[in-house]
């Protein structure tokens, strides 16, 4: 093989080499791809949280699943929505930490549609906290509230 030849295989191999790093180092990157769900659970509980930082007790209720609304009369959610929340004060900043999906969560009938949210929350009167909420896809294809913690 020629001088120019050996120069031009050279060159070949080492594009290809250079693609197949490449592809070695983005693939766990698109192993750890997001789940496509969780831009839409994401959305629903910040649509619902949202209501819970003006303390809309009924439309926080309203708006959750039909476990949220089995489990707690609006009455008594009205209750502990105002004590859990009103002496944090409002929401200073909310970030997603986590989102994550399953058939069984503990304390929850196996073999549901499932997410979990969790949120590194800050609020006004409690730096660095954070809240859970939990959502159960139903029959109608909608996420929807059935439980709220602040951790």
């Amino acid at each position: 093989m020629s001088a120019a030849g050996e120069a031009k295989d050279g060159t070949s191999r080492r594009r290809v080499a250079v693609a197949m790093m490449a592809c070695v180092l983005f693939a766990p990157a698109a192993a750890f791809a997001q789940d496509p769900r969780a831009a839409t659970v994401q959305q629903a509980a910040r649509e619902w949280l949202a209501l819970a930082d003006k303390l809309d007790a009924a439309a926080t209720w309203k708006a959750a699943g039909p476990r949220f609304q089995e489990a707690i009369t609006v009455a008594h959610w009205a209750e502990g929505l105002k004590r859990q929340r009103a002496p944090r004060g409002a929401v200073v900043q909310r970030a997603v930490a986590a989102t994550t999906f399953g058939a069984s969560f503990k304390g929850l009938p196996p073999g549901g549609n499932y997410a979990l949210v969790q949120f590194r929350t800050s609020f006004a009167q409690m730096l660095g906290g954070g809240e859970h909420v939990t959502l159960e896809r139903g029959a109608d294809g909608f996420w929807r509230v059935i439980g709220y913690v602040i951790v």
